[in-house]
């Protein structure tokens, strides 16, 4: 069920063999989240990358002025972790946090980097998921966090993540936005 979904959109990065296939599923094991569960611990040392096969996460940290900040939602078909942390074996800064009931395969991060170093093609896979997801599309989230107004990135917001509006509540939005719920309602009643 859920490995046929993994590998649909794995290959949606680059195609894989059959050899690899068989190999990267044996990695895989199904979890269920259930809604306010942890996926990451803030402070923890992450092992695992998780795929979204159905549910929706977010991951986020707290500043020292106290309120939480969304750094990202994991909806289905995306792959969800505290990738430097997990990369580099240091803590976490961010939580990640089942939004409703979540249904992943994770599978462990230092067993994937040897598939990497075997398999060309996972490898492949691997460069092409970092590049869009760490400079495509993350350059222009940036750019636009420092010099785009809050009504601006709302906009934005609602093209980028229609997907998952009905799913969020409006202290999520705001909260990816770097708002309060008040401004945000204020950027609502202005349209």
């Amino acid at each position: 069920m859920s490995n046929t979904q993994f590998f649909q959109q794995v290959r949606t990065y680059h195609p894989i063999t059959a050899a690899s296939e068989q190999a990267w599923a044996g990695l895989l094991r199904e979890k269920l989240y259930r809604k306010g569960e942890l996926l990451v611990t803030e402070g923890q040392v992450p092992r695992k990358f998780a795929f979204i096969c159905r549910g929706l996460a977010y991951q986020s940290y707290f500043p020292p002025e106290g309120e939480m900040i969304i750094k990202y939602f994991f909806s289905e078909n995306r792959f969800a972790a505290s990738v430097t942390a997990t990369m580099t074996g240091n803590p976490s800064k961010f939580a990640i946090t089942a939004i409703e009931d979540t249904l992943v395969l994770e599978y462990d991060f230092s067993a994937f980097r040897q598939l990497v170093d075997t398999h060309q093609d996972i490898a492949l896979f691997y460069i092409n998921y970092l590049e869009k997801h760490w400079v495509v599309e993350k350059e222009p989230l940036e750019i636009a966090f420092r010099s785009d107004t809050a009504a601006t990135r709302y906009q934005q917001f609602l093209l980028s993540h229609r997907h998952i509006l009905p799913r969020l509540k409006k202290y999520h939005i705001a909260s990816y936005l770097g708002i309060t719920p008040t401004q945000l309602s204020r950027i609502t009643s202005d349209r």
